[in-house]
């Protein structure tokens, strides 16, 4: 599945970001993964010469304590850097979207995988076949297991 999901995420950049972060941690997060290197807030300051110096250390802070940042003190300022690359970070993302939907009872679960099936096949019939292929190949492992 996680294949189907990344396939389904290039598709829809900043898709799965944008779900769990604000658009100005969305975008210090991109700068940062561009950057490649820890940077301080002056740093990651060129990339948004109108916002205000305090909203971008209080932004990154906030990505720190959220656990997405690793930050190291370098005199008076603090570097920051990514922990996950970018598709590291939208699988994990994924992974525990997908880990909270499963925890529903079976019930539940019926109408939100009609829309998910519906979803797929409405923006890329590719998808649905992959999908298809996924679920077949699933129940062939389960059938051969002793």
């Amino acid at each position: 599945m996680t294949a189907l999901i990344q396939r389904w995420l290039r598709a829809n950049p900043g898709q799965g970001l944008a779900a769990a972060f604000g658009e100005l941690e969305v975008r210090m997060l991109e700068s940062l993964w561009r950057r490649g290197a820890p940077s301080s807030v002056r740093d990651v300051r060129e990339d948004y010469p109108d916002a205000a110096y305090t909203t971008l250390m209080t932004t990154l802070d906030r990505l720190y304590r959220k656990g997405v940042l690793e930050r190291q003190r370098s005199g008076r300022a603090f570097l920051y850097k990514t922990r996950y690359t970018r598709p590291e970070m939208e699988a994990l993302l994924t992974a525990n979207a997908i880990d909270a939907f499963l925890r529903h009872e079976p019930d539940a679960l019926r109408p939100a995988l009609s829309f998910l099936v519906d979803a797929f096949g409405t923006r890329d019939h590719g998808l649905l076949d992959e999908l298809e292929a996924l679920v077949r190949e699933r129940r062939d492992r389960e059938t051969r297991k002793p």
